[in-house]
């Protein structure tokens, strides 16, 4: 028996006029997102437009996505943004370094073997977003660590529900923010972090929320705990510290 995402990805699925929102943040939906199922085996293709529609969503329509922290190595901050108000999903909330998709308009990207296309893509949209020039995230730098599956709901209309690649890197990188993708960024160490969260005047992407409520504090530790003897802080030394082979289902 299909799955609900394999039967979603072959029906007829509803689309929506873009006219009323932003000019670019509407050309940006016309990327093609890579379907996947349920064990994040990819299924064909949407547009962003007819993969973030709620409607779809509900049907069980899922994409394929990534999640990039960027950690400072010579304190171990992490680097967060604040969506932009133009932007159709989840304006105006905090969330991590950047988040985004693989892209099927693109043939790396799709690319499976070891992480490549998400990493790829994470590099790619690191120099749209924040202006992070390619050379400063190198795609062999990311640490992959694992896949969770979600669903959250932007507003009645708009939505998420992806396979998402978590992705940490240290880099020193020089920002350079596209005004059309983020109102504003800051490094942060996790008191900070956790300040904000405890701040109710700020707004938080679902995804970022789930991630920093199972995952993130306790592999910041981690990340802190394994400075090298330079006093630096290294993505690469997380190898193995999670599960990546497992898509976690997130609740």
């Amino acid at each position: 028996m299909s799955s609900p995402a394999v039967l979603a990805a072959r029906a007829a699925l509803a689309s929506i006029d873009l006219n009323n929102y932003d000019p670019e943040q509407s050309r940006l939906m016309d990327e093609r997102c890579i379907l996947v199922d349920e064990q994040d085996n990819a299924i064909g293709a949407a547009d962003k437009k007819t993969c973030h529609l709620m409607e779809n969503i509900n049907r069980g329509l899922l994409h394929r996505a990534f999640s990039a922290f960027v950690f400072r190595p010579s304190d171990g901050k992490l680097l967060l943004q604040q969506r932009a108000s133009e932007k159709i999903t989840f304006p105006d909330m905090w969330t991590n370094t950047c988040c985004s998709h693989p892209l099927d308009d693109f043939e790396q990207e799709k690319s499976e073997k070891e992480q490549l296309g998400v990493r790829i893509a994470a590099s790619r949209k690191l120099e749209h977003e924040l202006g992070i020039p390619p050379s400063q995230t190198p795609v062999d730098e990311f640490q992959y660590l694992t896949r969770i599956h979600y669903l959250a709901p932007s507003n009645g209309m708009w939505g998420e529900h992806e396979i998402d690649y978590i992705l940490f890197m240290t880099a020193d990188v020089t920002v350079t923010p596209n005004t059309n993708e983020i109102r504003d960024h800051k490094w942060v160490d996790k008191a900070e972090l956790q300040s904000m969260f405890d701040d109710s005047s700020n707004l938080f992407t679902p995804w970022f929320k789930l991630i920093a409520r199972d995952f993130l504090f306790g592999w910041w530790d981690d990340l802190l705990d394994r400075k090298g003897g330079d006093g630096l802080v290294f993505a690469k030394s997380l190898v193995g510290i999670a599960d990546g082979s497992k898509v976690i289902k997130m609740a």
